[in-house]
Parts: C-alpha cells; structure tokens; sequence
C-alpha cells in the first residue's frame, strides 16, 4: 500500500487519479484550495477511510508543508507526490492581465515547487518515492491556433524543472517525470459542436484524449523503478511537429 498525495484533487484530472489510487488500495491525501470541494469529492468517492482532504491554496509554502505533515502523520510516510493543480488561461499575450499573471504563476509554478520541496526532502531521506507533475504538450510544441504564452512559460519550464530534479534525486534512488495532456475531454469544454471540432483539430489524430488515457501515463510511470527525467506527451501526437 502506498501514500499519495495529489494536488487539485477535487476534481477534472486529479479527482480521475485520486479514485484511481484509491480503487488499487492506496491511501490519497488530497488538496484543493477549499474543503467544501474536497468533501463533496470525497463524497463522490464513497467516503473511503483512506481519503484524507488537506484545504489551503497550493501557491503557499505552508500548504505544502502541512500536506506532508498530515499524510506522514496519518500513513507513516509518502510514496508518491502527483503535481496536478494547474490553471490555463490561453489568450493573446497583450491581453494577459496581473491577475492572470499571478495565478497561473502561484497555482502552476509555486504549486509545483514547494510540494516538490517537501517531497524531495521526504523522499531522499527514505531513498524511495515518486514525483510525477502534469503540465502541457502545448509547451512542447506551440500552436498559432491557440495563444499562451503564459501556460507555456511556466509548463515549458516544469518540464526542463522535470528533467533537472531527476538528475538531482537520481542518487537517492527518487524518480521525477511528468506528464504533458494535449486537448483531454472534460465538462469545461462543454458541448458545443463547433467547439468541440476546434478542439479535435488541435491534435493531428483529429481527436480529442480521455482522463483515463492521463490517469494510465501517471500509473506507468509511478509503477516504474526506471524511468525518470521523462515528459511523457498524452496529447494524439499534438507535440511531435507541425501538421
């Protein structure tokens, strides 16, 4: 039985990967920046003993900090640390505004490095674990059709973070790899027809992905002793150039 922890649990694709853990008898701590989302997700999820909800707002040091007291607490260590909460907000980089600029930077990129932090120190010192970050294919490969400079700065940038906190952990045997979503079929895009065919024509396949297809690429690689420092790209081949 494992530990994990995921962030922005309570729903989309960190409420996917917390009920998948759960269904393979891991214990799941989960955050979420309110505790009403997180109970109302616990609920979906039958209330199991081993959910435990941890609120406050990922961008905080003392949210990270608190996240691996109470799961250490509770389940003697943490095995798996899933950086999932993340914002995107694509729009022409002139119309960016403060506000967005310090979301997407607290949530995607503060909320990647200080649970990062607390995991490698956890980690390191039981020379085992797990760090798996979602980011985006659309920092691999950028599209004129869909303007977000922001998104992929910081995405861009957690995947070379991805790849140097690997090589920094490597030697105490922690692994480090991320995940990188194309276009996933989820309720916030809704169900317009003419939004949905934009969509489908943002990957190659002419396609759009499933939650389960990222839920599967996080299983992976947290199964695996010896893959680290990978971007896997879940995304129908959106990221391998233009088309």
């Amino acid at each position: 039985m494992k530990t994990v922890i995921v962030t922005g649990a309570s729903s989309g694709i960190g409420f996917a990967l917390a009920r998948a853990y759960l269904e393979r008898g891991d214990n799941v701590v989960g955050n979420a920046r309110t505790m009403d989302r997180l109970l109302t997700a616990a609920a979906m999820l039958g209330d199991p003993p081993n959910f435990l909800p941890v609120a406050g707002d990922i961008a905080l040091p003392a949210t990270a900090k608190e996240l691996f007291e109470r799961a250490i607490a509770a389940f003697g260590q943490v095995d798996i640390l899933i950086n999932n909460a993340g914002i995107f907000i694509p729009k022409p980089t002139t119309e960016y505004t403060q506000a967005d600029v310090d979301g997407i930077v607290g949530t995607n990129l503060m909320g990647f490095f200080y649970p990062s932090q607390q995991a490698a120190a956890h980690m390191a010192a039981r020379r085992d674990g797990h760090i798996v970050t979602i980011t985006a294919s659309i920092a691999m490969q950028p599209n004129a059709k869909v303007p977000a400079l922001l998104p992929v700065l910081i995405k861009g940038g957690l995947n070379h973070a991805t790849r140097a906190l690997a090589l920094e952990l490597a030697p105490a045997n922690v692994r480090v790899n991320a995940v990188a979503p194309g276009i996933i079929d989820t309720p916030m895009h809704g169900a317009d027809e003419g939004t949905q065919a934009f969509l489908r024509s943002l990957s190659p396949a002419g396609a759009t992905g499933d939650v389960q297809e990222i839920v599967d690429a996080v299983l992976y690689l947290t199964g695996s002793s010896f893959t680290s420092g990978a971007t896997l790209a879940v995304d129908g081949g959106a990221s391998a150039g233009v088309w």
